[in-house]
């Protein structure tokens, strides 16, 4: 059983590897940006509350991401595993997912981290063209995510040593072929 976490910066391609991963090695799949986006869409609750905070290019609170992603784990098939794109994205949101894990009896998470400079994200970001992404958000994304999410990877090599650094720059199938080599 795979357990992943697909971890990077906004624009490393962890959607797109998290998608080719999950369909090859048939796992659940959560993008937790996805689930926000779905929310956003059909205009819920938990959907308005997170429009203002995202349209503001800041990160959804701990307490709303770790509640999405226990019911996903708790609620879809997740017998062949899954990967995990989009979270956690804050110290704390690590430490709760590391006490999911353990009453789910989770014990061989990997972290895949995609890895890509600055210039580079911002380009795929800009192209990518979703209404929300100007040059000025994307940077301020970047910077949330070098405050808020770039220690979560300390976390997880410090704590639980089981990250696994993969270049993000290059061919998609190529890129996807060196996460598989390295997960197997």
């Amino acid at each position: 059983m795979y357990q992943i976490i697909i971890f990077g910066p906004p624009g490393a391609g962890k959607g797109t590897q998290a998608e080719l991963v999950s369909q090859k090695l048939n796992l659940f799949h959560l993008s937790t940006g996805d689930v926000l986006r779905k929310a956003v869409s059909e205009k819920t609750e938990l959907g308005l509350k997170a429009k203002n905070i995202i349209d503001r290019g800041e990160l959804v609170s701990d307490d709303i991401m770790i509640g999405i992603v226990k019911e996903a784990l708790i609620n879809n098939n997740i017998e062949n595993g899954f990967i995990l794109d989009g979270f956690p994205r804050t110290i704390e949101q690590a430490k709760a997912l590391v006490k999911i894990f353990d009453e789910m009896n989770f014990k061989k998470v990997k972290v895949i981290f995609l890895i890509t400079d600055e210039d580079e994200l911002v380009k795929r970001l800009l192209l990518r063209g979703r209404k929300d992404d100007t040059e000025e958000t994307v940077r301020n994304r970047l910077k949330v995510y070098a405050n808020s999410t770039e220690p979560v990877l300390d976390y997880y090599k410090n704590f639980h040593n089981n990250v696994l650094t993969i270049k993000g720059v290059g061919e998609i199938e190529e890129i996807n072929k060196d996460i598989l080599s390295q997960l197997n």
